[in-house]
């Protein structure tokens, strides 16, 4: 074996994943060697040591957040990537907790995992080990197998020793709340105060007092001294949702704030010196509203540190069912009823709609649905016409592939030995150009243009297929 080589060594109970990391790996000229259990890793670490380490969370025995306990004090320089088929907030936060170099869901993209390796070998020794120190965790679920919103927990776990300021962006709805509040959970300031604060909601004339508190007699009512924002949340973290729409004059003050840490009540004469970490939210394009002049381009580079994109719903579609039983669950047991479910039939309308208020409009859809749907499942014919039901289409579409997919299934279990392509593609091509040339009233050149098709490829395909 030679030296020089890289090597990567893989810990994972299931062989499949192995063999697939073995080989792959392999192929890139790294040395490996695999263990189905981390007790028998520790075992091979007494006379060797990797550039690099793999290894899954959930295994029988030492799992994968104890075994990076451990070998966060006798290898901490050694960098370990974290695997998990559980691709959830609290486990990406574990991991980086426990000093993982990165965090990787599976199922994962093999040249992703090999990059990954040959990044964590160019860094060994160099990475910053995190504490293994952990939180309560009383944030609401953040839900999400979606690769977008994959990259948003390994950003919140990232930062999870970390104090920086940090600009959330993402439309209305998207849940930016949530991820502030995720990354004050489960940073050091955990155990000090949140406060929000949605900048739009509150007219600009009173918001200087809002953000920075105003003396006895400042103004008009203004009855005793008051304690703003900034001062409640001394120690802790400030929130400050739709930071786009701040006037000038009070982005200048918020600039001052942040360089800083120190301000004026409205009123005062004597500076207020803070401890807050901010973080920022905005729907807007900031760096466009820069260029409009709207917003200040300082505080812009003073408030944009660190960015998180929280995506739309209709970007991943694949966490529709399980953000609907989720909120589905929530709303029974607000209730006092039992938890509904969902038809297939109804989750295909539900998953196939456009969301535009995001999050907060499918958890009040899933409301609405447990309190309006008669039974005890949600059909098709319960969802809304605004939430997409009464689409004939959509029905009809998903009937379709359900059809195609039983079909399917029992030629498979027939024993029936010819290809299913070779059955199915034939049949397929005759209807969708019998349907075609009916609706075109045989005007080849417009069916054609339906199917997508040149006139001359109809022509063959109606040769081939001896549809003349």
């Amino acid at each position: 074996m030679s030296a020089s080589k890289l090597q990567a060594w893989i810990v994972d109970d299931d062989h499949s994943v192995r063999w697939v990391l073995e080989k792959a790996l392999r192929q890139a000229d790294i040395v490996t060697r695999s263990f189905e259990r981390a007790e028998h890793l520790l075992e091979a670490m007494d006379h060797a040591v990797p550039d690099v380490l793999m290894t899954d969370i959930r295994m029988p025995g030492m799992d994968g957040l104890a075994l990076l306990q451990r070998l966060s004090s006798s290898c901490p320089d050694l960098p370990v990537i974290v695997m998990t088929a559980h691709t959830d907030l609290d486990h990406a936060v574990a991991a980086y907790q426990g000093g993982a170099f990165e965090y990787l869901p599976k199922p994962f993209d093999i040249d992703e995992a090999i990059q990954l390796v040959q990044k964590a070998a160019s860094r060994n020794g160099s990475s910053e080990k995190a504490g293994t120190a952990k939180t309560e965790n009383d944030v609401p679920s953040m839900i999400g197998k979606a690769p977008a919103m994959q990259e948003v927990f390994r950003s919140i776990g990232r930062l999870a020793k970390s104090s920086m300021t940090v600009l959330i962006t993402g439309e209305s709805g998207t849940g930016k709340e949530l991820v502030a509040r995720a990354l004050h959970q489960h940073s050091p300031r955990a155990d000090k105060v949140f406060v929000a604060l949605n900048t739009s909601a509150i007219a600009s004339d009173l918001l200087e007092s809002e953000l920075f508190g105003h003396e006895r007699g400042s103004f008009t009512g203004a009855d005793a001294r008051r304690i703003g924002r900034f001062e409640q949340a001394d120690g802790g973290t400030l929130f400050l949702d739709e930071i786009g729409d701040m006037s000038p004059a009070l982005q200048t003050r918020l600039l001052r704030v942040l360089a800083e840490s120190e301000f004026y009540r409205v009123g005062g004469q004597t500076s207020v010196r803070v401890d807050v970490r901010v973080i920022a939210a905005t729907n807007q394009d900031l760096a466009r509203a820069v260029k409009e002049g709207r917003f200040r381009e300082d505080l812009y580079h003073r408030l944009n540190v660190i960015r998180i994109n929280t995506p739309p719903l209709r970007q991943r579609r694949e966490d529709i069912p399980g953000l609907l039983q989720h909120y589905m669950t929530d709303a029974a047991r607000e209730l006092s009823m039992p938890a509904k479910r969902i038809s297939s039939e109804a989750m295909d309308v539900l998953q196939s709609y456009d969301w535009p208020g995001n999050v907060r409009q499918l958890v009040n859809a899933a409301r609405r649905l447990t309190v309006t749907a008669p039974g005890n499942v949600i059909t098709d014919a319960d969802v809304p016409k605004d939430l997409g039901g009464g689409n004939n289409s959509v029905s009809a579409q998903a009937e379709w592939t359900r059809s195609l997919a039983s079909w399917a299934e029992s030629q498979l279990g027939s024993g029936e030995n010819s290809p299913l392509l070779e059955e199915a593609l034939p049949a397929f091509e005759k209807t969708l150009i019998r349907i075609a040339l009916e609706r075109a009233r045989g005007h080849r050149q417009e069916a054609a243009r339906m199917l997508g098709w040149g006139r001359n490829t109809l022509t063959r395909k109606i040769r081939s297929l001896n549809l003349d």
